[in-house]
């Protein structure tokens, strides 16, 4: 403070500002930047179809495609990436790729045999791949001849998983690629005048590739969108703008994330204001937040692979394969910060879901069908996180849930309320008949005591009923907190 205390004024304010003191620092919503192509709306989407997504807690990913042949190898050697990226490998020809599609003849394909394990896992919405960074298209697009038509397969496959995943009540969104290696017209950068023609034929084959999907697929609920990184597509803020509007026209209630649209400066997710464009945060790929402030009071979901970084079928998974509980604990952790989880399958070349995929699936809904109370409609509680694992509570019925991953050797569970909340009873969701011991060590704050004799191998969730708490002082042998 010696050294503040030596500065001037307009000093102070730059260090005020290096140190993020203020600026920057809170939830406020920074608006001192003229944007036209920024965020659209301050705060949250309010109307049915978003609150629809913010409920569902669980969700699917699908990553298939040609890339499912080569399973993550060529000519006897080893790619270390993402399957689905592998046409990019030195080691992968790329007229032997593009000639791939010549064979994709996925014999054991069955939509409704999918849609049926994404019930029975749990999830309330999927995402499918239409078409990845290859340009390879699973519906029979008309403006280009690179799609399933061409295939030994030749049937619409985006189709039949739409009916399908309809049919189970498991909202449909649609992943698209705006990267496309097939299309004469796609640019990573705009360098030459030549580019720059190029590029324009490209957009407006996107266009016209976006409006057939929802055109076809009516039933869609929203757009995915990946491979917006590039500088070409980061310039063009107006025209994604536009598209963007004429998109959510065409399907009321339409949901399109944060990584779609670019801003007057090239920003994504967050426009040059510090605000998100779009209706929900994209930016949690692979990777979690750890506590609410980190998610700003967005809408967010985080999408997750079963190995460290493999969407695509690859044949050989290498490195942390997540167990059942690992998953388990990302849903719950995801759904107590508000947020979505969305677990990735990558069939293989002939359709059918790998066998790890198909036990880590059943596991997870088999915890699901127990406890997806804690999930479904639920969300962040204000309460003070504890290690043994997480709080949940209903939007619509405000009930509130532990879900405890780490159960401590002592049978006992703090909780800490909010002030004037009193924990009236516990007790187990698959068992309410066993009501458990109640301790008020400090105001708003309580001990649960809970120790079987055989403790559960899968994490488990207990029911918390609360009321006013009428008197604050009950306790003779309270502590006052100093």
């Amino acid at each position: 403070m010696k050294i503040l205390y030596h500065l001037t004024q307009i000093q102070l304010l730059i260090v005020f500002f290096v140190l993020g003191v203020g600026y920057g620092q809170s939830d406020e919503k920074r608006t001192n930047i003229t944007l036209k192509y920024g965020a659209e709306r301050i705060g949250k989407r309010t109307d049915q179809p978003m609150q629809d997504w913010r409920n569902y807690g669980l969700g699917q990913f699908i990553h298939w495609g040609v890339y499912a042949i080569p399973g993550g190898h060529w000519d006897g050697k080893y790619y270390a990436g993402a399957a689905e990226w592998i046409r990019s490998w030195k080691g992968m020809p790329n007229e032997a790729y593009d000639n791939l599609y010549k064979e994709f003849n996925p014999k054991k394909f069955n939509a409704n045999a999918w849609a049926k394990q994404a019930k029975e896992l749990g999830a309330k919405y999927v995402i499918i791949t239409t078409k990845h960074h290859d340009g390879f298209c699973l519906w029979p697009s008309e403006y280009t001849d690179y799609t399933i038509a061409n295939t030994p397969y030749k049937k619409d496959i985006i189709g039949a998983l739409v009916e399908a995943y309809d049919k189970q009540g498991i909202d449909v969104y649609l992943y698209f690629s705006i990267i496309d290696w097939n299309h004469f017209g796609y640019k990573s950068k705009l360098v030459t005048d030549k580019d720059r023609t190029d590029y324009e034929v490209f957009k407006e084959f996107t266009r016209n590739q976006l409006i057939e999907l929802l055109t076809r697929y009516p039933e869609t609920k929203g757009l995915w969108f990946d491979g917006t990184w590039d500088a070409a597509w980061k310039a063009q803020a107006s025209y994604v703008y536009d598209l963007d509007k004429e998109l959510r026209e065409m399907i009321p209630g339409l949901i399109i994330g944060s990584r779609f649209r670019p801003d007057d400066y090239g920003n994504r997710h967050f426009d040059a204001n510090g605000n998100m464009m779009g209706d929900y945060e994209q930016g949690w790929e692979r990777k979690m937040p750890n506590t609410i402030e980190e998610v700003h009071g967005n809408d967010w979901d985080c999408v997750m692979t079963i190995p460290e970084n493999q969407w695509g079928y690859h044949s050989d998974w290498r490195g942390h394969v997540k167990t059942s509980n690992e998953l388990i604990e990302m849903l719950v952790k995801a759904v107590a910060l508000d947020g979505n989880f969305v677990l990735n399958f990558g069939p293989d070349g002939l359709g059918t879901i790998r066998k790890e995929e198909t036990k880590l699936a059943k596991q997870v809904g088999e915890w699901m069908k127990v406890n997806s109370t804690a999930i479904y409609n639920c969300g962040y509680l204000d309460w003070e996180k504890q290690d043994w694992g997480y709080f949940t509570t209903n939007r619509i019925t405000q009930e509130k849930y532990m879900v405890v991953f780490n159960q401590p050797i002592s049978g006992v569970y703090t909780v800490k309320t909010k002030k004037g909340v009193s924990v009236e009873k516990v007790y187990l969701l698959d068992n309410p008949g066993l009501e458990l011991s109640i301790e008020k060590t400090y105001n708003n704050e309580f001990l649960i005591q809970y120790n079987p004799e055989n403790h559960p191998e899968e994490p488990f969730v207990m029911v918390i009923e609360t009321n006013k708490d009428q008197n604050n002082s009950d306790n003779q042998y309270l502590q006052p907190k100093i």
